[in-house]
């Protein structure tokens, strides 16, 4: 796959990421209750654990930086803008498989909204990877 056909890719899921960001980032300042299908309190569960901020910084709002920076990475040319999206999208998985460890063996509660996330940012980083190594 070309990197002129990777780049929409990146494109969608970076927006998709923003937006499920953004709806955390607004649960956390609005001080109310995510959304959730499944019930049962996880997604507040989650929300309100100690691993929901990192250094005071709720890590909706890093996730929301880390998804606009790699939607701009889109846009920046050759490789600089490959490298830089395929480093965040790995740092964001990263980031994702700690946060999920903790959701399964810590805080003992599953938020569907985080999983969404984590499989956007996998998504993500398998796509900008990609577009990495497939530089002309």
């Amino acid at each position: 796959m070309t990197e002129r056909r990777l780049k929409p890719a990146i494109a969608a899921l970076a927006v998709a990421g923003i937006a499920i960001a953004a709806y955390l980032t607004y649960v956390h300042y609005a001080d109310t209750e995510a959304v959730c299908v499944a019930g049962g309190g996880s997604c507040t569960k989650v929300q309100e654990s100690e691993y929901a901020e990192l250094l005071g910084i709720p890590v909706a709002v890093l996730g929301l930086i880390g998804y606009v920076l790699i939607l701009l990475s889109v846009w920046v040319r050759g490789d600089a803008g490959r490298l830089a999206g395929a480093v965040l999208a790995l740092a964001g998985f990263g980031f994702s498989a700690y946060l999920t460890y903790r959701e399964l063996f810590t805080i003992d509660a599953i938020c569907q909204w985080c999983v969404a996330s984590a499989v956007v940012m996998t998504a993500l980083a398998v796509t900008c990877v990609w577009r990495l190594l497939a530089a002309d």
